[in-house]
């Protein structure tokens, strides 16, 4: 994004230097702790809004009940995925593809729009990392006190102190872990076996991993996931163009920067409005300065912007030095919302929800699958009869018991032999051996394909018709 013009969005190299000169860097710098300071403002109140939202639908949504069952839960065990009164199965996977595939296009369509909002504002990472940062504050207090205790000695206050955190922090982890086995492991059955330490080594070993994962993740490393981690801030710039919202520093108009009393003459001293107080490197999560250009490294949360409104309110300056804007609107032009490839990742969204929206609308519930016997063709009976046998495979993917009727048509006076009436439990795969017999003299040929009808007797709309073929002899 580095164009000619002197007002252009900068873009900074922020890769660490080895020791061993400039020409040569290193893949991964030490981690220097970041001390977040506490600050108040419109974006925070939007993450804050968003985060509480996603957590609340994370800890909160495997205790909704769907028709007596567990709204969202994932069975592996029967290999059955409940969604709402839907039922999954393996088969369906083609399913989660498409729902990922679209769920990609939309994080597309954010990223050319507004850029890494989907980081700033429900990435589960950050999510997380500012619920302990939350902790961490309620713990150890605010950026200055942190970062006295952290330089004081020992003594019994820093260790309550330190161990306050350390408990908060693994009370959430645990907490998160918990609540996500609970999707494969119904609820209600898990918290009483945690609480009476009665839990299956399958469950013992997912909390017990989770909480490690959380509790490294959004307390120690943090920003190191999204640096080092995750490949989305490497990939996303080149969905960025001239019309892209993205958190940038007006240095025409904050440069030169300088200390200033807050009714000083600071233009006839040659300065901007950027008192280069610092507020917005220590308020951001990954510890960058965004007056330096954009970079890879910064999620977009807003917290940047909201630290240095403050400061221009109180210097009684006008706000946006730090903003969301465009390098467009940055060099006094205008902004285009409507460009082809924003219309074009709409466009293919639209049609892709649609599209997938009416696959799950008029999908079936039932699954039938017919294997003939393949250890012999055809058996003559003993009446004279053309036997064929078959074995039907049928899997009820609905969470209500069904009984099902069998109908099997395309030869005339075609009999069936078994029974033509079947209960099928939710959730059940059922193997039902049936035989059918036709009488020779209406078999012209070696071979015909004959339709099964299978349908719940309680549900019209639960129909499958499937096609398979019935052998004869060659003739007759």
């Amino acid at each position: 994004m580095v164009r000619n013009g002197m007002n252009q969005i900068p873009v900074k190299d922020v890769t660490p230097k080895s020791n061993k000169g400039d020409e040569r860097y290193d893949l991964y710098a030490k981690r220097e702790h970041i001390y977040v300071k506490f600050y108040k403002g419109f974006f925070k109140n939007l993450r804050t809004i968003s985060g509480f939202i996603m957590l609340a639908m994370f800890y909160g949504f495997s205790w909704i009940q769907w028709d007596g069952h567990q709204a969202i839960l994932f069975d592996l065990p029967s290999r059955q995925f409940n969604i709402f009164g839907l039922t999954f199965w393996p088969q369906d996977f083609m399913l989660l593809s498409w729902l990922l595939i679209i769920l990609a296009f939309v994080l597309f369509f954010v990223t050319v729009f507004a850029g890494r909002l989907w980081c700033g504002y429900a990435c589960p990472q950050f999510v997380w990392t500012w619920f302990f940062i939350w902790a961490e504050r309620v713990a150890e207090g605010d950026r200055n006190q942190r970062m006295r205790l952290d330089k004081a000695p020992w003594s019994g206050k820093k260790l309550v102190k330190k161990a306050t955190k350390h408990f908060l922090w693994i009370a959430i982890a645990a907490a998160s872990a918990i609540a996500f086995v609970g999707y494969f492991t119904p609820i209600r059955e898990l918290i009483p076996s945690v609480l009476s330490w009665d839990l299956g080594p399958w469950e013992t070993w997912w909390i017990g991993f989770l909480t490690v994962a959380t509790y490294a993740n959004a307390g120690w490393l943090r920003e190191q996931v999204c640096i080092y981690m995750c490949p989305y801030a490497r990939f996303q710039s080149v969905m960025f163009d001239q019309d892209t919202l993205v958190i940038s520093y007006d240095d025409t108009r904050g440069e030169n920067r300088g200390k200033r009393k807050k009714n000083s003459d600071y233009k006839a001293e040659g300065l901007g409005d950027c008192i280069d107080c610092d507020n917005c490197v220590h308020v951001c999560p990954v510890g960058i300065d965004i007056r330096d250009g954009l970079q890879y490294e910064c999620v977009a949360c807003g917290a940047c912007v909201d630290a240095c409104d403050d400061i221009m309110d109180r210097m009684g300056y006008e706000r946006g030095l730090v903003r969301y804007t465009t390098e467009h609107a940055l060099e006094g032009g205008k902004t285009h919302i409507l460009r082809p490839r924003l219309i074009g990742y709409f466009i293919a969204i639209c049609a892709m929800f649609i599209a997938f929206s009416y696959t799950l609308y008029s999908r079936i519930p039932l699954e039938v699958d017919i294997l003939r016997d393949r250890g012999q063709l055809y058996v003559e009976a003993s009446n004279g009869m053309i036997e064929n046998v078959y074995t039907l495979k049928l899997a009820n993917k609905s969470q209500d018991d069904h009984r099902f009727s069998i109908q099997v048509t395309g030869i005339d006076g075609l009999t069936m032999s078994g029974a033509s009436e079947v209960l099928i439990r939710a959730g059940e795969l059922l193997d039902h051996p049936i035989s059918l017999q036709a009488d020779p003299r209406y078999l012209e040929r070696p071979n015909y394909n004959i339709m099964f009808r299978v349908q719940a007797l309680d549900d019209e709309s639960i129909l499958i018709n499937e096609e398979n073929r019935f052998i004869g002899p060659v003739s007759h």
